[in-house]
């Protein structure tokens, strides 16, 4: 099973060749371009500024451009600048700020106070994101600016919590500490303004610009309920899935439902049809539309025909499962809502892709398929090394003669099984994030794997796997005293001279 990282790089990939394409005409740009004679100077003199770090040619920064210059206009009236450098120019500068891939945003509060933007990639993400970082964790609400506050971004949580509470005042600044990249935080210990919006001290108000407008809280101000609160309330019944929303939804800890849909009009009738189901599951699953004609492909990796549209499936990142719907029948509501509710109830198989499951193991490299999966890998006392490969990677090719040296090496030690899997033709229960990825699944301990990072050599492998595996099958040292022997019977049969006793050493160089 592949990872949320591929299929992320590819929604951002798809994005920027979209918008890449695009011929952006000149214009007066807020934008503040850097060089390495006025970059401190510039830094020092501004409270806050967010710096892009690009290449002319890099083709995300293409993409990024008109949105950054978006965001600088809009950024401009509240006095936080935008600026760009051109490492191709400025080597210097992008060196000294660590740079090492393109674009690199960067926040800066002075020269010495650097951190990362960790923010989507649009023009209102930008925004939202840096005017979170301009005010306090948490802003004060009054009786007169409670409306703009509200309003200032598209998600505000407001606490209304009395002065004299000291500890559920700490607990909800705790909390807006933690989260202030990510939401707007406000609060107020005035009463009245509670009781003019429904609410009693201590509660929090989560404001939205979807749904229902606006959720409330009235639990104990406990970290983790808090946040949990928090990341339910603030997804949307019925969102949409992309570059800069699927992270969020694929870490959320729960289930998630795609709806494939080539056109807008069919995502907003979808969205709107499904805000009942949505509204009865909060909290258990989330439910995003998906633009097919852009990202159809990962249809696929759902183990749906992603050349057929509209579509329908559930993916539990947690359990690495897929729940593909039948695609030859129609995406109704009502319909999809009971095969929603029966996957929750645990009423529904995972689909699993696999490969046929080979009738003879032909090489010394046993090959596991999903359906092999468990007999080959976790139920038995073995030490399995593992490794998930694919079949267009060229660092998988270049190990493969080295891999089954490897197992050669093991062909007489039963208690040990060198094998591979074609992670992209099979389903299985392990984030692999790029190949080859090569893991030992101990015996008895078959649910800590542990991952290789060393040399792709036979005899780094070999000493991983003696090292690492329950039975220390110290492969290496039981071929080298085969060959020593084989060379010894070789000299005490043979009226060869001792300059050819060498040999065999030689052949242990080889393994």
């Amino acid at each position: 099973m592949r990872s949320v990282a591929p299929f992320l790089l590819s929604l951002l990939s798809a994005t920027a060749v979209v918008s890449a394409a695009d011929d952006q005409p000149e214009v007066k740009s807020d934008v503040v371009s850097l060089t390495k004679d006025n970059f401190d100077e510039f830094i020092k003199e501004h409270d806050l500024v967010l710096a892009e770090f690009y290449a002319p040619w890099c083709g995300h920064c293409k993409a990024l451009a008109p949105k950054y210059e978006e965001a600088a206009t809009q950024l401009k009236e509240k006095d936080i600048a935008l600026v760009k450098v051109d490492c191709t120019e400025e080597e210097e500068v992008c060196r000294g700020q660590g740079v090492e891939g393109y674009p690199t945003l960067k926040i800066f509060r002075g020269l010495d106070d650097v951190k990362p933007y960790q923010g989507a990639r649009q023009a209102d993400a930008l925004v939202s994101y840096m005017v979170k970082q301009s005010l306090p964790a948490v802003s004060t609400v009054t009786e007169d600016n409670l409306e703009e506050v509200k309003t200032m971004d598209k998600i505000v949580v407001i606490g209304y919590i009395d002065s004299d509470d000291k500890s559920s005042n700490e607990a909800f600044t705790s909390f807006a500490e933690s989260q202030r990249d990510k939401y707007l935080f406000a609060s107020t210990s005035d009463a009245a303004i509670a009781k003019a919006e429904g609410v009693k001290q201590p509660s929090l108000v989560l404001y939205k610009d979807f749904d229902e407008k606006k959720a409330i809280y009235k639990g104990d101000l406990e970290q983790d309920a808090i946040f949990d609160w928090v990341k339910t309330a603030s997804t949307p019944l019925v969102g949409e899935l992309g570059p800069e929303t699927y992270s969020d939804y694929i870490t959320a800890g729960i289930p998630l439902a795609y709806i494939f849909a080539e056109t807008q009009e069919e995502r907003e009738k979808y969205a709107e049809d499904f805000k009942a189901i949505a509204e009865k599951h909060k909290g258990a699953i989330n439910i995003a539309t998906i633009d097919a004609k852009m990202f159809g492909a990962h249809a696929g990796n759902l183990n749906l025909d992603p050349e057929r549209f509209p579509a329908f499936a559930i993916q539990d990142p947690e359990k690495n499962a897929k729940y593909p719907y039948d695609q030859s029948k129609e995406i109704k509501a009502k319909d999809v809502g009971k095969f929603i509710q029966n996957v929750l109830d645990g009423k529904v198989e995972p689909s699993i892709k696999s490969e046929p499951i080979p009738e003879t193991q032909e090489g010394p490299t046993t090959v596991v398929v999903a359906h092999s999966y468990q007999d080959l890998v976790i139920n038995n006392d073995k030490d399995v090394l593992l490794e998930f490969y694919a079949p267009w990677c060229g660092h998988c090719k270049a190990l493969a003669p080295k891999y089954d040296e490897l197992a050669t090496l093991y062909a007489d030690f039963p208690e040990v099984t060198i094998a591979k899997i074609d992670a992209t033709a099979n389903d299985v229960p392990d984030s692999i994030t790029g190949f080859p990825t090569i893991k030992l699944y101990p015996a008895g301990s078959k649910d800590s794997p542990v991952e290789y990072s060393g040399a792709r050599t036979p005899e780094a492998l070999a000493d991983f796997i003696k090292e690492n595996g329950k039975h220390q099958v110290d492969a290496q040292a039981a071929a080298e005293k085969k060959a020593e022997e084989g060379g010894e019977d070789a000299a005490e049969s043979s009226s060869a001279s001792s300059s050819e006793a060498p040999a065999a050493t030689g052949d242990h160089d080889e393994l």
